[in-house]
């Protein structure tokens, strides 16, 4: 009966999502949108780990916009009201000219000795004839660096020479490096870091420089890890003075699908809306990675005015780092304007790593013919001009700084909005690689074989989409308000796009479903099973398929004998390239229980248990493996390994006797009664003994007999959410309870080791409250670390609770787990 009843309530919310709009437009002018008034990062494209880009900054035209690694991508506008032009969007990115080029633009050569040297060795003059030769970069990566360096200290001297020092503008030190760092110019110290400069770091300096032979002497200590030099000069180009007003903002609001703005342009009020329709139910529009710019201007003094509106995008979109050439062009269409841009080499698939942008395939900007766009290809300096002063401008097609521009004309505008739209979507051609095979995008499934098709199709349906975008946002913080209050609707909100663009969606040679994750900032693995399982909750309430689309994966990698263990790998490689697992150190336990207790809540979204049949022989070996080692694990690798190996980790524990029970219930779903007992029973007694060994009075422990620690025990989430029935209700209640008189100003640490926590876990261990004030008093910290962290990146679900300070990784997956409250919601039903 629970598992007709399931089906029942799954098929009402797909009929919700196709259709809820035409009940719920009513809501759509009321206080339900009201959000977070701030937030870490605000999201504008999203659509998969390489088209993401964000704002940074509370106001959208304070800062250039980024990816989500931190790495300028920048998206401009500005709104011409009579002969007034205001900036609403992005900040002129700073444009430089190379002094002396990094090794981004060429492998350098370079003096150098690890040992400690004698005497200045910071002057021109010093004797280096003890010294090594080498080129730059320097490191310990041996696919990149030309020189290997992996002892504690390096010292480092490149001569050059420089003419007209004296038209120097700006003097810019270009670098990169790990760890430490002093750097001295002609024998001055100009520059000196304690810590870590990822990417490059671009820092004023004194122009110290001299025509002629000038020196570089660096000295850099590797404290730990891997370590990293690179360095070079460049001049900040001075900017012309231009007659630009910053327009007003006066709100922004953050939907599941959309962010919008509103802004004060003088005379004029403007509504700018970035739409990415990621509806998780259909999954031919959830491929298409294009999203919507749209403005809606109107008169705010009664009086008409002439508007124009000004779009720019950088071609840094579609290249890993700006020194890159690319080549842009006007693509010919019979409904679009376009204009395209992409790398001159197109090294498809020849990159992978975590703080990696694409550069191969096209970025495009394009808009319908009727909106009677100018559309024109130009430097970054010379865009802003031509729009603001009317100034003349040189078509660029191919360099490093290439821009796409769009120039709008709204005609005269009054009282009454007047509406239209830019696409931007990225056409990746080849987006991930799988066992060697390189696989198409899914879009090219349906009917659609050129990118060109998928933006005129998405730009037809614009209207309908965005409709059911709307109702989508309404439908979504309802569902999510009623489970667990305003602030736990807003912050899965905010969660809502950003776990879904750390996903590519492809299709396998064996036609099965891949809705592979990419580990971003937390080592850059594709489809990693302990990032899949905290994503989980969003996927099992929205579209299961997609959940199976995580799992296919690993489960062909064990059943073709790729992976010959007697439980799950950890990931599939390094994304793009879905090979084999790169993880060094297995997570037995953990990936084994993963899979199965995510496979069990598949089975209960969808009414039966035929996504585990075909793959029983596989978890029957998994199961075992829990069996044998999950009740009391050895030293083993956890979910939160950033914290360390534990030997008897009690959550682990917790995990393995959730998974048995839960391949009990996969049994029963399949007829299998009597391994349904036996597996039911094994379950049944390790919690007995599990409650005997955690037990410390009032809490359960971290490692088991280890008096004074304790931990967040979320994995038990399961039991309650799945209706297993193993722990009893006191074990949920004097954990909730301890845990409410261990919280900090931005949340409940993880465990008795640090003060730091994972956000993706306090939303599980919150769900096992047993009363809503419980759960409000659990979830509010991360409701103010969401609004009140200095941490200016995409939500990082890795934060410290004292300070609420980003500890590590962002723009993550994982924080699809803050659905998990609104999931235990709908599975209830069914119980």
């Amino acid at each position: 009966m629970k598992n007709k009843n399931i089906t029942l309530i799954y098929k009402h919310n797909n009929y919700m999502n196709k259709f809820g709009f035409l009940l719920l437009l009513t809501f759509l002018n009321t206080s339900v949108f009201a959000q977070i008034e701030k937030v870490p990062a605000y999201p504008l494209i999203t659509h998969n780990t390489y088209f993401s880009i964000w704002s940074f900054s509370d106001t959208l035209n304070t800062s250039t916009t980024h990816h989500w690694t931190g790495k300028d991508q920048s998206l401009l506008g500005f709104i011409k009201v009579g002969d007034k032009v205001y900036r609403f969007m992005g900040k002129e990115p700073e444009v430089f000219k190379t002094i002396l080029p990094a090794a981004d633009e060429t492998h350098y050569p370079v003096k150098y000795t690890e040992i400690e040297p004698k005497g200045d060795w910071t002057t021109i003059q010093y004797k280096t004839t003890e010294w090594k030769d080498g080129l730059a970069p320097i490191g310990t990566d041996e696919n990149i660096d030309k020189t290997i360096w992996k002892t504690h200290d390096i010292w480092v001297r490149r001569i050059f020479s420089a003419s007209n020092v004296g038209d120097i503008n700006k003097l810019i030190l270009k670098l990169s490096h790990d760890d430490d760092i002093d750097v001295y110019l002609n024998g001055e110290r100009v520059y000196q870091k304690v810590g870590v400069t990822n990417d490059y770091g671009m820092v004023p300096i004194t122009n110290t420089l001299k025509n002629g032979e000038n020196i570089l002497a660096i000295h850099v200590i590797n404290t730990g890890g891997g370590s990293r030099l690179d360095i070079g000069l460049v001049d900040m180009v001075k900017k012309k003075a231009r007659q630009i007003e910053a327009a007003k903002q006066t709100s922004v609001d953050i939907n599941a699908t959309q962010t919008i703005y509103n802004f004060k342009c003088g005379d004029a009020d403007l509504k700018l809306t970035f739409t990415s329709p990621l509806l998780l139910n259909d999954l031919a529009l959830l491929s298409r990675p294009v999203s919507y710019i749209s403005y809606k201007v109107k008169s705010n003094d009664g009086r008409p005015h002439n508007v124009k509106v000004f779009f720019s995008a950088s071609a840094d979109i579609a290249r890993n780092n700006p020194s890159q050439p690319v080549i842009a062009e006007k693509v010919v269409s019979p409904g679009l304007s376009m204009l395209k841009a992409g790398t001159v080499e197109q090294p498809i698939l020849k990159k992978s790593g975590d703080d990696v942008r694409i550069d191969w395939g096209y970025m495009y900007v394009a808009t319908p013919k009727n909106s009677n766009a100018i559309q024109y290809i130009g430097s970054s300096i010379e865009a802003v001009g031509s729009f603001v002063n009317n100034e003349s401008k040189t078509t660029v097609k191919q360099g490093t700084d290439v821009v796409l521009n769009t120039v709008i004309p709204f005609g005269i505008v009054g009282k009454a909005p007047v509406a239209k739209f830019i696409e931007m979507g990225y056409d990746d051609i080849t987006p991930i690689q799988y066992f060697h095979t390189n696989l198409k995008p899914w879009w090219q499934n349906a009917q659609q074989k050129t990118f060109v098709q998928v933006l005129t199709t998405s730009a037809t349906e614009y209207p309908t989409v965005i409709k059911r975008c709307e109702a989508f946002n309404t439908s979504m913080y309802s569902d999510a308000v009623k489970a667990g209050g305003e602030k736990y609707a807003k912050l899965c909100a905010l969660a809502y796009r950003q776990s879904i663009a750390a996903h590519m969606l492809v299709k396998s040679p064996q036609g099965k479903l891949l809705w592979l994750s990419k580990e971003n900032f937390s080592g850059g693995f594709i489809n990693t099973v302990d990032v899949t399982y905290p994503s989980a909750p969003l996927y099992l309430i929205y579209n299961p398929k997609l959940l199976e689309g995580m799992l296919n994966g690993i489960l062909y990698f064990s059943e073709s004998g790729k992976f010959n263990r007697d439980y799950a790998s950890h990931d599939l490689g390094e994304y793009p390239l879905a090979n084999g697992q790169l993880y060094g150190e297995g997570m037995p336990v953990e990936e084994s229980g993963n899979m199965i207790i995510l496979i069990a809540a598949i089975a209960k979204a969808e009414g039966n248990a035929d996504y585990a049949k075909p793959h029983w022989k596989t978890l029957s070996k998994w199961v075992n493996y829990l069996v044998e080692e999950g009740f009391d694990p050895k030293n083993q690798l956890c979910t939160d390994d950033f914290a360390g190996h534990l030997a008897r980790n009690s959550n682990l524990s917790v995990k393995a006797i959730v998974g048995i029970a839960c391949y009990a219930q996969l049994a029963d779903q399949l007829g299998e009664k009597e391994t349904a007992t036996k597996y039911r029973e094994i379950a049944k007694g390790m919690v007995s003994k599990w409650i005997k060994l955690s037990g410390d009075g009032d809490h359960s422990t971290l490692t088991f007999e280890n008096p004074g620690t304790w931990s967040q025990k979320y994995n038990m989430v399961w039991d309650k959410v799945l209706g297993l029935d193993l722990f009893p209700q006191d074990v949920y209640d004097k954990e909730v309870n301890f845990y409410l008189t261990k919280q900090n100003e931005f949340g409940l640490p993880l465990d008795s080791r640090k003060t730091y926590t994972k956000s993706d876990w306090i939303m599980w261990t919150a769900t096992l409250a047993g009363n809503q004030k419980d759960f409000e008093a659990l979830i509010d910290p991360i409701y103010k670390y969401a609004k009140e962290t200095p941490t200016r990146v995409p939500l990082s679900d890795w934060h410290e609770t004292t300070d609420g300070k980003q500890v590590g990784f962002q723009a993550r997956s994982v924080v699809g787990g803050y659905f998990m409250k609104l999931l235990d919601e709908k599975m209830s039903v069914k119980k």
